[in-house]
């Protein structure tokens, strides 16, 4: 017995030192090349590999961003990007005689293209996107007053054009109060959610999630493009298959009911610079996704996706995903176990991380 406790502590002075050791190396390595954005770009010259799907992501979205301006698709990025610039240019305060001189143009363009496939024999469109895009470009177009070539010519197109659908009132407005929610009822939300691994072997309804979702499209994303999916599984052989991908469900995966992959979309994007906004609008929505199960008497919990490229394969090619579908996270959903637990997960105190007027 005494041989055996010296064996396994001797395992544990070598565990001890080989993590003691590779921390130091690691330090110093990352102390090096992380000094300079120099040495950061020698380091990823050579170890391309560690970003090389994000580029590709990147790239291949782009590319196919403009590849479908020529496809008859269900929503047009490019029209709601332009629509909702026209909006935000409708509610300037002091809002300008002439404005939207540089992209009025492009936008009608874009809507002819949408008109087309909206009344043609080509794919279906979204009427929503169809009616809402003719509502505010005639409402720029009542709201401008002053004359200019460019808006006049885009003008004159636009008044050209097939009317696809009747006016539904899909303008500018101004915000009204209409919930009565208080700050403690969303606070008492807030404090219920919690991340939940046990559930309840009976299955998800599905019109409770489509409310859910009903909620989270209402999310705020940039320019209203909503560059995301949202992938429900809820049949117990797609769940198992795809619930246990992820290293983070590890240990609970088997009794999930239902799981949502949230699907960022770098298609939507014509330049690197947006690149980020997938991650940021599609947690926006997961959240509010997330809120609006739990008012449905829901759970869930969110599980981790790593950018590791053995994983990232293996979902690409399970999900049928081009390589341009940037999975965000995935979601748990189900009726919480009546006797299941949930971690306490004691928060960060706000002067923790929350700051007021800092400057450098």
């Amino acid at each position: 017995m005494l041989k055996r406790l010296k064996r396994i502590a001797k395992k544990l002075l070598a565990i001890t030192w080989i993590r003691r050791t590779y921390e130091v190396v690691n330090r110093v390595f990352l102390e090096t090349f992380g000094s300079s954005r120099i040495l950061t770009h020698l380091f990823f010259t050579i170890g391309f590999l560690t970003f090389n799907r994000e580029q590709a992501a990147v790239l291949r979205g782009r590319r196919n961003y403009y590849r479908n301006k020529g496809r008859a698709r269900l929503t047009h990025v490019e029209l709601r990007r332009n629509v909702h610039r026209l909006e935000k240019g409708i509610i300037m305060r002091p809002r300008r005689d002439v404005f939207a001189r540089d992209y009025i143009g492009e936008t009608v363009e874009f809507y002819a293209a949408a008109v087309a496939q909206y009344t043609g024999d080509a794919a279906p469109m979204e009427t929503a996107e169809m009616e809402w895009a003719h509502d505010v470009i005639t409402e720029y177009f009542r709201v401008s007053t002053g004359s200019h070539p460019v808006v006049d010519a885009a003008r004159a197109r636009f008044e050209a054009l097939p009317k696809p659908t009747e006016p539904s009132g899909k303008v500018p407005y101004v915000k009204r109060q209409l919930s009565t929610i208080s700050y403690d009822e969303l606070h008492q939300l807030a404090m219920q959610r919690r991340s939940v691994r046990w559930f309840e072997q009976r299955p998800v309804d599905r019109e409770l999630i489509d409310k859910a979702l009903t909620v989270a499209r209402q999310a705020p994303t940039a320019c209203n493009r909503l560059p995301y999916e949202f992938r429900i599984y809820d049949e117990p052989e797609a769940v198992q298959t795809v619930v246990g991908l992820p290293f983070g469900a590890a240990g609970f995966a088997h009794n999930v009911p239902a799981v949502v992959v949230v699907v960022g979309k770098l298609e939507s994007y014509f330049s690197p610079r947006d690149r980020h906004a997938i991650y940021v609008d599609s947690s926006l929505a997961a959240m509010s996704f997330i809120f609006a199960l739990e008012t449905l008497g829901l759970s869930s919990s969110v599980i981790n996706w790593p950018d590791f490229e053995p994983l990232e394969a293996k979902m690409q090619k399970t999900l049928g995903l081009d390589i341009s579908d940037r999975v965000v996270m995935l979601i748990a959903v189900g009726h919480a176990h009546p006797e299941g637990m949930v971690p306490y997960s004691q928060k960060k105190e706000l002067d923790t991380f929350r700051s007021y007027n800092v400057l450098r």
